[in-house]
């Protein structure tokens, strides 16, 4: 049986530059569902029809689960009142659900097909950004257009990330997503550009221009988050581009420390019986291997992957060695123009930082053994910690972006 869509109704309202129709259009593409229907008469009696509101703003997550849950309609609140703002029934009642999401009126219902409220859905737990969040659906008016906006932009942001990342990216980051919408500057042509200045880093760092290679780093770290907050606003990313994303994150930082001790006029190391060689390949061991552990422990354990496991882990990846919190090492022994030992500071983080996930990989390992199944604190624990801890402040609340 197949599934298509059809959408009720519509809003002159725009968000992130997209008209409701052509988001949903875009995220039901995303989500396996290509057929759309302007008439749900046209729709096959073997097939099912999904039916959403067009002047309100669905969480993904909703739209996904409604698209494999036949018969059932979902009420939400809009505003004063309640609606029923979306349905998934077969074809032979796809008209008669129309006709009720027009008016919206709960009073109305079909046979064997449920109601079931929004709040109703236990979904929090997003895998993909990491994080545990609460479904939405809210109505699309002006408004509310640009806290809907803010909304959907915060939603794109990754709740377990590093600190700069975290908090000092979210605003500029924000406004530089608003002038690529208004340039109509596609989440593919930030991801070259940072293509472009990984190389520009890595050859100042080579040559010694260490102040301007890490001015491009940092533009590079900052784009690398602007390509992704675009993506998710707009629903514009692709796999060529989701893989060179994945690939550039993956690939670059070992090389841009190689870089930059290639360039280094000399070396004066706090152990003394520490060289230039030895420091690169601690780095590039304690680098590879600290990538080995986290996929083993998604391979093995979950996909929640290793920094959304225990809270600690999640602490952790504020600032574990990669790219920025290692940048932050090398930018401070610039200051105190001691490029080298930035270097060797870089190398010692990453080796203590692969040392505690390997750490981390054994506990996990018994806990498996001795406890069952391992769950992500976010996906199971957020309830029961309630707003009174500081984990679930800093890592599920939304991103501040004013």
């Amino acid at each position: 049986m197949g599934v298509c869509a059809h959408i009720v109704g519509e809003t002159p309202v725009p968000l992130w530059g997209l008209s409701s129709r052509e988001r949903y259009r875009r995220m039901l593409k995303h989500a396996g569902m290509t057929a759309m229907v302007e008439d749900v008469s046209s729709v096959a009696p073997g097939d099912s029809v999904l039916i959403i509101r067009g002047d309100f703003l669905f969480d993904g997550r909703v739209l996904h689960s409604l698209a494999n849950s036949l018969n059932v309609m979902l009420e939400a609140s809009a505003g004063p009142t309640r609606q029923i703002v979306a349905a998934h029934v077969p074809a032979n009642l796809a008209r008669q659900a129309s006709t009720i999401l027009s008016g919206g009126k709960l009073s109305n219902t079909l046979p064997g097909v449920r109601i079931e409220k929004l709040e109703d859905r236990s979904e929090s737990f997003n895998e993909h950004l990491r994080k545990s969040q609460p479904l939405f659906v809210e109505p699309i008016r002006p408004d509310t257009q640009r806290a809907l906006e803010e909304r959907l932009f915060s939603s794109s942001y990754k709740g377990i990330t590093d600190l700069v990342t975290k908090w000092l990216w979210p605003v500029p980051a924000k406004w530089a997503t608003r002038l690529c919408v208004a340039g109509g500057v596609r989440p593919n042509h930030v991801t070259t550009l940072s293509i472009v200045l990984v190389v520009v880093a890595g050859a100042l760092f080579a040559n010694g221009f260490y102040a301007w290679g890490l001015l491009a780093a940092w533009i590079m770290t900052f784009l690398d988050t602007v390509d992704g907050k675009l993506a998710r606003v707009t629903i514009t990313s692709t796999r060529l581009g989701h893989f060179l994303d994945k690939i550039l994150d993956i690939v670059h930082p070992p090389f841009w420390y190689l870089l930059w001790g290639l360039g280094l006029a000399s070396f004066h190391p706090v152990l003394p019986s520490l060289t230039l060689n030895i420091t690169i390949g601690a780095i590039f061991i304690g680098y590879i291997a600290g990538r080995l552990i986290e996929g083993a422990f998604q391979l093995w354990f979950g996909n929640f992957g290793i920094f959304c496991w225990r809270q600690f882990d999640s602490y952790n990846r504020l600032v574990t060695a990669r790219r920025n919190p290692n940048l932050i090492l090398l930018t401070i022994s610039l200051l105190i123009n001691r490029p080298d030992m930035g270097l060797e500071a870089v190398a010692a983080w990453t080796i203590l930082s692969s040392l505690l996930l390997l750490v981390r990989l054994g506990v996990a390992f018994r806990t498996r053994v001795v406890h069952g199944p391992l769950h992500s604190w976010l996906a199971d624990g957020v309830e029961k910690d309630g707003a009174r801890s500081l984990a679930v402040r800093l890592f599920t609340q939304q991103v501040p972006t004013r």
